[in-house]
């Protein structure tokens, strides 16, 4: 039997409104046996914890993604008293840049992050990092925080910021991209990527894997992606999940 982790997801979506049940036992009966619902905004905070222990393997994040940005200032104190307030909240973010829709708030996301990145020390919790068209941004930042660690999540960059992440302890997570026919530059890097340093995720319901491209992404598809990586680095799918688990296990220290 499997024993997967999505290691992102986002499970208070809208688009998980009236089967969120049948989605997570789909994910455990897939063999996928913790999922992590992702914060995007402090306001969500409740509401993901209320995930959290409704589900005894699922885990929750407290985080402001840069999308919402200009929506109200966010200090690092308000950030880490979130990220303290349940003991099913593993990790900070999703947070960092992205400047494909937002180029205009460069600024204000710099001040957001660097402020998740001070919570993260503050609380000794890991930071999921969202990074688009930023990638020297994103290693600017990181530079700042050499004992701050995480992972670099859904993992669509460069081979620049990959060997920046690896260098500094960073773990690279795969999503459903992996799968994707014109994704060879992805596959090229992840197959480089230490096995000590991987981890899977969906993302969902975004991103959903070949062969579900264009459906609702959930967690149990997270397995596709799993396949493929486990191809590319020339492993088992067992081994695979057995090691992107341990890998999550030993970042998460608080998914137990």
């Amino acid at each position: 039997m499997l024993d997967l982790t999505d290691s992102h997801c986002h499970l208070n979506n809208a688009d998980f409104g009236t089967d969120t049940d049948a989605v997570v036992q789909r994910a455990f009966d897939a063999g996928v046996k913790r999922l992590v619902t992702i914060g995007t905004r402090l306001e969500n905070t409740a509401e993901l914890v209320a995930l959290a222990h409704k589900y005894p393997n699922v885990f929750a994040t407290v985080g402001v993604h840069p999308e919402y940005v200009a929506e109200r200032e966010v200090s690092a104190d308000e950030i880490a008293q979130a990220a303290t307030s349940d003991e099913k909240i593993i990790a900070l973010g999703e947070a960092g840049f992205d400047y494909f829709y937002d180029p205009d708030t460069k600024e204000a996301q710099r001040k957001l992050f660097k402020n998740h990145l001070i919570a993260a020390r503050k609380t000794g919790l890991p930071v999921i990092i969202h990074t688009r068209c930023a990638e020297h941004d994103t290693m600017d930042a990181l530079a700042e925080f050499p004992d701050v660690t995480g992972v670099l999540h859904c993992f669509s960059s460069n081979a620049e910021l990959a060997k920046f992440g690896l260098e500094r302890g960073w773990y690279l997570s795969a999503s459903g991209i992996l799968t994707f026919k014109k994704a060879q530059d992805i596959r090229d890097i992840f197959k480089d990527v230490p096995l000590n340093r991987l981890l899977v995720e969906t993302d969902a319901p975004y991103l959903a894997p070949v062969p579900y491209r264009g459906k609702r992404n959930e967690p149990s598809f997270v397995v596709k992606t799993a396949e493929t990586l486990a191809e590319l680095k020339g492993v088992s799918l067992e081994d695979l999940a057995k090691i992107t688990t341990e890998n999550f296990l030993t970042l998460f220290t608080k998914a137990y």
